[in-house]
């Protein structure tokens, strides 16, 4: 039987969770905290299969790298009315398994549940279509620089004075952002770094992340579904 540990602020909310897995033969509720202090301490030493775990302010990318070495192999569903993009790719990225809507139906919850547990990931083609569109990748403070001072039509031999760094070395870090934004050149690493200025505002610390495209070949086969569950052999690629 699946043990399912439940967490949110909200206990009308915990309540019908509750009730759905009571219901589920399949399913047995292995706990229901209320904060994540009593999240991390179930975690750390209960054994739960799953975790359905509330979007509240407390659930930070942080807490859920965190919850996520508290139990590798309890396998995490984050629990949202709405969610962004950013944290959305923060989130798989760091390894969380499923992104469920609360105000789909108990048959999507109970179906998302069993899926997620089998080793497939549960995520809705809109959210799907809107990380199709785009997505982030996060630099370090000198790429940031970097990708900054690119974008401001600096060569290579004037960054490298800037950053006290030989040309090689500039070389070197633009061949690695290349593979990691995807760009095929310094022309359109420059022209994302302008996009993402012109988005951010950003200082001249240099830029946080770039936002690049994503293909995600795995949603185009379920163009009119408005549920993509995705079979243990299928992996977004990051």
């Amino acid at each position: 039987m699946v043990q399912v540990v439940v967490y949110s602020d909200q206990p009308i909310l915990a309540l019908g969770l509750e009730r759905l897995i009571a219901a589920d033969l399949g399913l047995k509720l292995a706990a229901n905290c209320s904060n994540v202090s009593a999240l991390q301490q179930h975690l750390a030493y209960g054994n739960s299969d799953l975790a359905v775990l509330d979007l509240t302010t407390e659930i930070t990318s942080t807490a859920l790298q965190e919850l996520q070495n508290l139990s590798p192999d309890c396998k995490v569903i984050l629990w949202a009315t709405t969610i962004a993009g950013d944290f959305a790719l923060q989130a798989l990225a760091i390894g969380i398994r499923g992104i469920l809507r609360k105000t789909l139906s108990l048959e999507h919850h109970r179906q998302c549940l069993h899926r997620v547990y089998d080793g497939g990931l549960w995520l809705e083609k809109s959210l799907l279509d809107s990380l199709d569109a785009n997505r982030r990748v996060w630099l370090s403070p000198r790429e940031g620089q970097l990708v900054t001072m690119l974008a401001h039509g600096l060569k290579n031999k004037e960054i490298s004075k800037v950053l006290g760094i030989t040309e090689g070395t500039v070389k070197v870090y633009l061949s690695h952002l290349f593979r990691k934004s995807g760009a095929k050149d310094r022309f359109e690493l420059a022209l994302r770094g302008l996009e993402n200025l012109d988005m951010a505002g950003v200082s001249v610390d240099g830029l946080r992340s770039l936002a690049v495209p994503l293909t995600l070949s795995l949603c185009k086969t379920a163009a009119t579904q408005e549920i993509v569950a995705l079979q243990p052999k299928l992996t977004l690629p990051f």
